[in-house]
């Protein structure tokens, strides 16, 4: 199918804004460490039911040492570094804002896959995500407002803190992805002969799975080292807290990560990160919804620029 990574990316990006809507109430009741942890143990067990189900086996079927390296490397990138800074952010200044940052992991993903990976871009592609990326700038950066002169101007004033948390969530996404890419292409080489079509289907969720363990290890040692492991004892008595847990881990590491690595197998690394990237303008009408907020001008504006950078990677 044409276009089939771009479409799959698309989907992505859906269920990461369902993913930042519920992560941000989970990371402000439960504590951003304590989530991360625990989204990471139950995102096992969703991967190792569904991998039993469909293969017949809990584990990866086919891997060898440089698959499980590469998705290890990425879980710890993208999961334990990315994700604990994103985390973070949403406690610092929210959801919405801490999806701006993440617009860095589309120019990440490129760069990364054309050092790593020998990707390349051509020009209307690269024109493609600079007015995606443009687009949710605006809609999220846009603030209607005039000085003494009627000049408009654009100004946004966030926490230091926050900022850099979402820096690193940006980048740590983008190189994530990448290297991800990398461990399915080697996992794609290492599968025997005359696989099952249920093996090769279910490979984006086993490297899923690898990252996934690597993430929860990570995790694990970050709350070990840093005094707070009593804190998740209490998350999980939080029943509402676990909820939303339950549901970032639904839209996030199993659907919206599987289906990630899926659009990676598909499409240029850069392309697909691009078009996950437009989360920051798809959560711009349910959080205005949930948190009753006036959606501004610009971020309509943004929105159409944003669609018209996604249009381009399709038509040109």
């Amino acid at each position: 199918m044409q276009y089939w990574g771009e479409t799959i990316s698309l989907v992505v990006a859906l269920s990461w804004t369902a993913t930042a809507l519920c992560a941000d109430i989970a990371s402000h009741k439960l504590g951003a460490q304590p989530l991360n942890l625990i989204r990471m143990g139950l995102s096992l067990v969703c991967l190792v039911v569904f991998l039993w189900v469909l293969t017949g086996s809990p584990m990866p079927i086919g891997t060898d040492g440089k698959t499980w390296f590469w998705l290890a490397l990425s879980g710890l990138v993208g999961y334990v570094f990315g994700d604990y800074c994103l985390f973070n952010s949403y406690v610092v200044f929210g959801s919405k804002f801490g999806q701006l940052f993440m617009t860095i992991a589309p120019p990440t993903a490129g760069v990364a896959g054309w050092l790593f990976l020998g990707e390349r871009m051509d020009g209307h592609a690269w024109l493609a995500m600079a007015v995606t990326l443009s687009g949710i700038a605006m809609s999220i950066l846009g603030k209607d407002k005039r000085d003494t002169n009627h000049r408009l101007r654009l100004r946004l004033k966030l926490p230091i803190k926050g900022v850099m948390f979402g820096i690193g969530a940006g980048v740590g996404q983008g190189l994530g992805l990448v290297l991800s890419k990398q461990g399915l292409d080697t996992y794609a080489t290492a599968l025997p002969v005359g696989v099952s079509e249920e093996v090769v289907f279910a490979m984006p969720f086993a490297g899923t799975f690898i990252r996934a363990i690597f993430g929860f290890m990570g995790f694990f040692v970050l709350l070990v080292c840093s005094g707070k492991m009593d804190r998740v004892g209490c998350a999980l008595k939080d029943r509402n807290g676990m909820t939303f847990a339950f549901l970032t881990t639904l839209f996030g590491p199993f659907i919206g990560v599987s289906l990630s690595l899926m659009a990676v197998q598909h499409t240029q690394a850069g392309i697909a990160s691009t078009l996950m990237a437009l989360t920051p303008v798809l959560i711009i009408f349910p959080y205005a919804l949930v948190y009753r907020q006036k959606i501004k001008p610009m971020e309509f504006v943004g929105a159409l620029v944003t669609v018209c950078g996604v249009a381009m990677f399709f038509l040109l």
